[in-house]
């Protein structure tokens, strides 16, 4: 007898529906798996075997197939148990009914119990998409499939459940979450920070309009305790930001099981020692990298010029297109990437150069050498590059109050609201994101601002690329300060965030 039972796979970070087709006819006692199954799909075989026995059932003694469909496609993890246990007894006449239009997810333990499995929330986009009305899966993943609304969500604990619900028997309720609100983690404060009113002021900036910020400055000068702060003045996701974010956290199996979608913006700091597959993604069954788990937040590189040259010339693409195209031999992956780039580095190998109290001991050829490993077409894509001085005693331990994150917060949060009305139906949600057109259209300057640019083109050999990010970062200074139109105040102040000396 023939049955078909309904599942998913992930690929990249979407999901795709596979047909499990069980057939159990005549022949010797077998148990085969056939269609491109990956080495956790084969080792179902025994698992499957103890699964049913000790939940009261049996594979039948003859002979069973198991084909994944379409069998073109190779499919990787253990989600596709459960539809093959279900495949099984249904197949045998040990269970009655016909479970082909609900989809089957989950993975099975030897004594039986049903365990949670990554990726479910894509799964769960796709079954909405193609109108799968009931979704089965582990009792564990229903906070994160219960973001996706539309679709009825049956957690079950083990097989022995599932085959009661599906019997009649012992039906299990359709889950029901509550609402998830969107809001922010326990960040650092900005006013522990003292004095260093200039970064603080173009990092929020770079918060209101989501730009990239490159911070240079000596050992101890607040560069990363300025970084690890920035979070805590970023405006709350969207939903769908939420959404998005969660899907490529759920595919790489990082989502907290507790946790039904990601709340806050990500915040990731990887090592200068991480490969460029690891930053990008990839891997034979290609998985998103450090700049998509930072998408719709903050990507921190410290140390900047300690990553391989090539590690950091990868993030040009993304860098420009908020998206990163992965290329294997097993299939092609597109990967969101909208981050914001926080990148912090010392102005020379001793990082003494420029320090009030310290010497610095290198050579001109060896800072220049020391610079140079950041190339001109990636500090072309970094909006803001400030430096970061070093404080003295008395600007460190000053009894002066500083601003909180959530008074910063309050002006980042009205100037991202004025850019998303402008922008809506455009696609793009910050103006770091402004698109050529959209620069014509919105960042229109003055005569006399025109003319500032001109003479900073001429002066520092600005590129084309980096009087756009100019552009840019004035929009957004302009609506800080609520103004529709771009002064030449915000034209001024917006080009001394390009460090062109490097």
């Amino acid at each position: 007898m023939l049955r078909q039972i309904k599942s998913a796979a992930i690929f990249g970070i979407d999901a795709v529906v596979v047909t499990v087709e069980v057939d159990v006819g005549r022949g010797m006692p077998s148990l085969g798996i056939v269609g491109l199954p990956g080495n956790a799909v084969r080792e179902a075989r025994d698992r499957l075997h103890s699964a049913l026995r000790n939940s009261g059932f049996s594979i039948p003694a003859k002979r069973v197939l198991i084909n994944l469909a379409p069998a073109n496609i190779r499919k990787e993890g253990t989600q596709f148990d459960v539809a093959m246990a279900v495949g099984i007894l249904a197949a045998s006449s040990q269970l009655k009914g016909d479970f082909s239009c609900e989809l089957f997810i989950g993975e099975v333990s030897l004594s039986g119990r049903i365990k949670p499995v990554s990726g479910v929330l894509p799964m769960m986009l796709m079954a909405k998409k193609k109108k799968i009305k009931k979704v089965f899966l582990p009792a564990d993943n229903c906070p994160e499939a219960a973001t996706v609304s539309g679709v009825e969500i049956i957690g079950v604990k083990t097989l022995a459940e599932l085959a009661d619900h599906l019997a009649g028997r012992n039906p299990v309720p359709a889950y029901v979450g509550s609402k998830i609100e969107l809001g922010y983690d326990a960040y650092p404060d900005f006013s522990e920070v003292r004095n260093q009113k200039f970064a603080k002021r173009a990092l929020e900036i770079a918060a209101a309009g989501g730009h990239n910020v490159l911070m240079i400055g000596p050992p101890g000068s607040g560069k990363t305790m300025l970084a690890l702060r920035l979070p805590g003045i970023l405006p709350p996701m969207s939903e769908k930001e939420a959404i998005e974010t969660t899907c490529v956290y759920s595919a790489s199996g990082l989502l907290p099981r507790e946790t039904g979608l990601m709340k806050t913006r990500p915040f990731r700091n990887p090592h200068h020692t991480i490969s460029d597959i690891a930053l990008v993604g990839g891997g034979a069954n290609a998985k998103p990298g450090e700049i998509s788990l930072a998408h719709n937040g903050i990507l921190f590189l410290d140390e900047f010029t300690e990553f391989n040259r090539n590690v950091i010339e990868v993030l040009r693409a993304p860098l420009e297109d908020g998206k990163i195209s992965v290329a294997r031999v097993r299939g092609s992956h597109t990967f969101p990437a909208s981050f914001m780039l926080v990148a912090a580095m010392n102005p020379c190998p001793c990082g003494y150069l420029g320090h009030p109290t310290r010497e610095c001991v290198c050579t001109p050829y060896q800072i220049s050498k020391y610079r140079s490993k950041i190339s001109g077409p990636i500090l072309d894509r970094i909006d803001i590059q400030i430096e970061v001085p070093a404080l003295r005693f008395g600007e460190i331990y000053s009894n002066g109050e500083e601003e909180s994150s959530a008074q910063i917060r309050q002006r980042v949060v009205a100037a991202r609201q004025i850019a998303l009305s402008r922008l809506e139906g455009r696609g793009i949600y910050t103006n770091a994101r402004l698109r050529v057109k959209d620069i014509k259209k919105f960042c229109k300057v003055s005569s006399s601002a025109l003319k500032l640019l001109e003479r900073a083109v001429d002066r520092f050999s600005i590129s084309k690329r980096a009087v756009d990010k100019i552009l840019k970062v004035s929009r957004t200074i302009a609506d800080i300060e609520s103004s529709e139109n771009i002064k030449d105040e915000h034209v001024a102040e917006a080009l001394q965030y390009r460090l062109e000396s490097m």
